[in-house]
């Protein structure tokens, strides 16, 4: 570095000057003293592109006060200059912030905006630490806040959010970011801020890794770490309760392995009552129960029974523990397999009876629905294999030809995944509205009939009305594929599909070989391979309309949701009147 005086027309302000903006920093504090004195402290240069130019590095309100002395009195002189070597951005950020720092401090968010800088130039936060004399994790918390959109920072500088909120946004991810900043946008809609943030950016649940049951050094999933807090949070609730379930799952067969009579898991989000029960040995039928919350927390409670079964065994009368739960008929990711192509079977045969979806649109509108906001049912699902089945099922073909039709009616891009769930060509309401306007009654019912399609809640009582009030025949829009026998596992069930595919004395002579022999056997007659003769438009029972089971042990959700749509139109019915005598 070497000093010397350099022309105020030979100057500029470097772009790695922490005070480099559009607008000219406010040098009303300085002024007085430029004028009287001149610039008496060097400025920080360093040669730029131009012949005999400089670029300055730090000392950029001397220089702004400089050229308002000089247009004054009309004549300029020269300035004390710094020159640092020419060529590394990060020396010169760095030279900018240290100068700075001592004299006028930056807003808050511009030193954030600086860090990160010296970050892209190459320099790690143990060398940030070091040059400015701060904690690493101080340092880790001002890059986070650094990287956050910039509308974001924007808003905090403008004092339009507060500190909590910005922090927790530092556990956003930049998609979650954006959402969040529709939000703030949308004058109807609720906008999280503070704590309620962290809940919103967690699904409604902030599970902590202090609750995990299972090694968070196998875990799979994303973690998010709160630099401002002690707390590490599961970014993935679905992924944190299929590893905690697992572990839940495991340590009830130990407890039966270890002669518990009974392992009782208490649905997830309610409370063990503990004054409602009694403790008793094991030996004498006590139960574990397992009470799991909803922010993770799993409590094994062991040796309990209820109080009335307490007052037999006070009488020296044994109890029965009672019927375990009965297994579910389906694995779960069967019963997924189910119920999704049911749903795009019924919202495909609904394109046939706009009718009928009008008044399910109604009834949606009026009563509510999880759905209901509105938003398109999502089909999602972890297993590929049946996320591909759906994808490219007949039922679902025939909804997107629909869809895209729609979309070329309301003027959206046909490349949009959905009509419903906030589409509006960035038009907003009002413009969507009036090209409804513009449509024949018919086109207005074929986007309503894709609108409910879409916001039709997969596995629900409603698929099950609408599909019997319609009469969707599944053997249409479905065939057994090789996710539907992947999902297949209960070696009763499959031996029930056998006889109804191939008869009884079929079943009965393989009922004692392996699941995959059945599974053979269903796709020949299927298939009409192998010399088996040729079953068509063969659809399971859950599928049906009405859909019904295999077996008495139940657990199956289309039956309970066939029930449920049953009852309700039950309800409705209305009760018959006496006759009235002939005049």
């Amino acid at each position: 570095m070497r000093l010397s005086f350099i022309d105020l027309g030979k100057l500029s302000i470097s772009k790695a000057n922490m005070r480099y903006a559009k607008k000219a920093p406010d040098v009303s504090d300085i002024l007085p003293t430029v004028r009287a004195r001149g610039v008496l402290v060097p400025l920080i240069v360093r040669p730029n592109c131009a012949p005999d130019g400089y670029e300055i590095v730090a000392g950029a309100r001397r220089f702004t006060a400089a050229q308002i002395v000089a247009t004054e009195s009309g004549t300029a002189d020269p300035l004390p200059c710094a020159i640092l070597e020419d060529g590394d951005d990060a020396d010169a950020i760095e030279a900018s912030m240290i100068e700075n720092l001592a004299r006028l401090a930056p807003d808050e968010v511009t030193r954030w905006e600086n860090f990160v800088r010296l970050v892209r130039e190459g320099r790690d936060e143990a060398d940030i630490s070091a040059t400015f004399g701060m904690p690493e994790l101080a340092v880790k918390r001002i890059l986070a806040l650094g990287n956050l959109l910039p509308r974001i920072r924007d808003l905090y500088r403008k004092e339009k959010i507060d500190a909590a909120t910005v922090r927790h946004l530092t556990l956003a991810s930049k998609g979650q970011q954006k959402a969040w900043l529709t939000l703030f946008d949308d004058a109807d809609a609720y906008c999280p801020t503070g704590r309620q943030l962290k809940a919103w950016l967690f699904g409604g649940d902030e599970i902590g890794t202090d609750k995990a049951l299972f090694d968070i050094g196998d875990y799979k999933g994303q973690i998010v770490s709160d630099l401002f807090g002690k707390e590490q949070y599961f970014a993935d609730s679905d992924a944190f309760w299929a590893a905690q379930n697992a572990v839940i799952e495991a340590r009830r067969e130990d407890y039966l392995d270890a002669g518990w009579p009974d392992v009782v898991i208490v649905p997830r989000g309610e409370y063990f009552s503990a004054w409602e029960y009694r403790k008793a040995p094991k030996r004498k039928g006590g139960r574990v129960y397992v009470e799991v919350r909803s922010n993770g927390e799993v409590t094994f409670h062991e040796g309990y029974v209820t109080s009335k079964e307490a007052k037999r065994l006070e009488r020296g009368e044994a109890i029965d523990s009672g019927p375990k739960a009965p297994r579910p008929e389906v694995t779960g990711t069967c019963q997924t397999y189910i119920d999704l192509h049911r749903h795009a079977a019924v919202r495909a045969a609904l394109c046939h009876h706009p009718k009928v979806a009008l008044r399910l649109m109604v009834a949606h509108a009026i009563v509510g629905s999880p759905l209901w906001k509105v938003q398109p049912e999502p089909q999602t699902t972890r297993n590929d294999a049946v996320r591909e089945s759906v994808e490219i099922c007949r039922a679902e073909a025939a909804f997107d030809e629909k869809r895209r039709a729609v979309l070329a009616l309301l003027d959206f891009s046909p490349e949009e995944p959905t009509v419903t769930g906030g589409n509006a060509n960035g038009t907003g309401l009002v413009g969507v509205f009036l090209r409804l306007l513009d449509l024949p009654d018919r086109a207005v019912m074929d986007v309503i009939v894709i609108a409910i399609g879409e916001s039709l809640a997969s596995g629900s009582a409603a698929v099950e009305a609408v599909g019997l009030e319609i009469g969707v025949d599944m053997a249409r829009f479905w065939q057994a594929d090789d996710a539907f026998f992947e999902c297949l596992r209960d070696k009763e069930v499959l031996t029930r599909i056998t006889a109804e595919v191939a008869g009884e004395e079929v079943a009965t002579a393989n009922a004692k070989e392996p699941g995959k022999v059945l599974k053979r056997i269903v796709r020949d007659h299927l298939d009409g391979a192998n010399g088996r003769p040729k079953v068509e438009q063969w659809v399971p029972k859950w599928m049906t309309f009405p859909p019904s089971a295999y077996t008495a042990r139940g657990g199956v959700g289309s039956v309970t949701a066939h029930a449920k749509a049953q009852a309700a139109r039950a309800d409705n019915q209305p009760e018959p009147q006496p006759e009235r005598e002939a005049a």
